[in-house]
């Protein structure tokens, strides 16, 4: 996009028509400031990925006008790509102390905590860069310490919501500061960018508070070991279950990683209160009586190596789930995890424990961190924006948010719904769509990222599928006869005890098509094995109507 010095631009790169790997990004004049860095897990449409990160390529390209990265709170769709980033981009990050303790820990993973530069903020911190004046204000979610962002500009303020609710009684005491963010309105905003994810849910998101009564009731009326699996960053939740088991005198063992450092650093910086010597290690557990035992693991989205999955399926070593158990999932599923959550409830119930799932009025054991339409509304009565870009949500939640702006009375066409990649350019008074740039996923792949292609991929999806099979053969140098072979190999495919005339079609085939070939005079590499896999695969599909890899191997002496 050609900006003109009067004219800045606004864009995402993850976290529009999405859940998840949230990043955008504001840039006025040779100043780039970068919000949150998130990933999310790869479905089954993604064999072999491991995470999902936002694609930089466009950062990359102007690397020395990137001069901040601002974190608004500490969940794994804000914070963990960070590490993938700084690898490229290694510049100040500016986050509260209880997100910069997360962020220390998956940078202490990735080797890259003694080069990072971690500044620590709070909702009265102010920070120049350039022209570009940035300031905060606090906001509460199901994360303590939660900001959102202010960048007053030459051509007006744009303000960034962050994730949030308006809990009015919250269970850390860090209320919404509804007077700053009335005053930011009053002073004038330019443009409003506001998070969508429960625009659909009518009414008010209930308070933290009415979870930590049921779990504590739950806790207190369990005749065994009770499990809570929740999201490990929910350190309010976290509190809850601990005052849960101090009422009922049980101890607190922790399974999962992500569960053992938050709780750490939590605690280390004073978000969580645990009691001296309540703390207790897996295998001391198993040792006392299991009425006094609770314990708090990760897995609430059915993550298949998570501690909740391996306990349903008995392959916990150190803990296990007996009948008469409580195991509370304290979560609500993210869409797209409600397969792998019922699959766990399933093999839970069959061990003979007593689960407690769903969210919502039906168990009183989860509420949402994000607002629903009333505080959504709220917040943009609140900000009074002349324009509008509805931000992290599928589609449809973006388009909700929009009838929401404009019941509020937002201008029909100072409204944007955008995607990914699409800049939103702004000057003196005026909003307007601009030119698309680079944005979309990154795949992390062991130690590579970005380096897994759609060619990769489908491949892949292929060989889930429907499997490969390898022809092997020995060929003359000299005339290009066949020597040995060829010899069929199949995986995933058919089981070739079972499949003899199959295979030994194969073989006649690949057989009489060598012999086209040389009859042709055609000699090459190349076309002989393309030859070979079109002829395979019209004779494969004809027979099983599948469609697997083809590896012809040809070997010349």
């Amino acid at each position: 996009m050609t900006r003109t010095p009067d004219q800045g631009m606004v864009f995402a790169l993850g976290g529009v028509n999405e859940i998840g790997k949230n990043m955008y990004a504001i840039q006025y004049g040779e100043e780039i400031l970068v919000i949150d860095c998130g990933s999310k897990f790869p479905d089954e449409s993604l064999p072999g990925i491991d995470l999902i990160v936002p694609d930089i390529a466009y950062l990359l390209e102007h690397a020395d006008n990137v001069k901040a990265l601002i974190v608004t709170h500490g969940h794994e769709d804000h914070i963990g790509g960070i590490p993938y980033f700084l690898k490229e981009l290694n510049v100040p990050v500016y986050a509260t102390a209880l997100t910069l303790g997360l962020i220390e820990t998956k940078l202490k993973e990735h080797r890259l905590l003694r080069d990072a530069s971690l500044n620590v903020i709070d909702a009265e911190s102010v920070v120049e860069f350039g022209p570009i004046r940035t300031s905060f204000f606090r906001t509460n979610h199901s994360i303590p310490d939660c900001l959102g962002v202010v960048f007053d500009t030459p051509l007006g303020t744009i303000v960034h919501t962050g994730d949030f609710k308006f809990d009015l009684s919250p269970e850390n005491r860090q209320y919404p500061d509804l007077h700053r963010m009335a005053s930011i309105g009053s002073q004038g905003v330019l443009l409003l960018l506001s998070e969508s994810t429960n625009a659909e849910r009518p009414g008010f998101t209930p308070s933290e508070r009415l979870v930590g009564a049921h779990i504590e009731e739950a806790v207190a009326h369990a005749p065994r070991k009770v499990f809570v699996s929740t999201f490990a960053s929910n350190v309010n939740r976290l509190q809850q279950v601990i005052r849960a088991s101090i009422v009922s005198g049980r101890k607190l063992a922790l399974l999962g990683r992500s569960m053992v450092n938050v709780v750490n650093v939590a605690q280390e910086l004073g978000y969580l209160e645990i009691p001296d010597g309540m703390l207790i290690e897996a295998d001391e557990a198993s040792r006392l009586p299991s009425e006094q035992v609770t314990v708090l693991c990760t897995g609430s989205q059915g993550e298949p190596m998570a501690a909740l999955a391996r306990l349903a399926n008995g392959s916990y070593r150190q803990m296990s789930v007996d009948p008469e158990d409580t195991v509370i999932i304290a979560a609500g599923a993210i869409p797209g995890n409600e397969r792998n959550v019922t699959r766990i409830v399933d093999s839970l119930f069959q061990l003979g424990a007593r689960v407690i799932y769903g969210s919502g009025s039906s168990t009183g054991m989860h509420v949402s961190g994000h607002g629903s339409q009333e505080e959504l509304k709220l917040m943009l009565t609140l900000m009074k924006p002349r324009f509008f870009v509805p931000i992290h949500g599928e589609y449809r939640m973006l388009y909700q948010h929009r009838l929401l702006a404009e019941a509020v009375g937002i201008e029909p066409d100072n409204i944007l719904i955008v995607g990914n990649g699409d800049a939103v350019a702004f000057s003196k008074g005026s909003v307007a769509l601009g030119d698309k740039i680079p944005a979309g996923d990154a795949f992390v792949d062991g130690l590579g990222v970005g380096d897994i292609g759609t060619v990769v991929l489908r491949d892949r999806k292929q060989l889930s599928e429907d499997g490969i099979l390898i022809v092997v053969l020995t060929l003359s140098k000299r005339d290009g006869s066949i020597l040995s072979g060829p010899d069929v190999i199949s995986r995933g495919y058919v089981y070739m005890k079972d499949n003899d005339d199959l295979i030994k079609q194969v073989q006649e085939r690949t057989r009489a098509t060598l012999s086209e070939l040389r009859e042709a005079k055609i000699r090459q590499w190349g076309a002989m094995k393309r030859a070979l896999k079109d002829e395979l695969a019209k004779f494969l599909f004809a027979q099983s109507k599948k469609r697997p890899m083809i590896l012809p191997i040809l070997i010349e002496v």
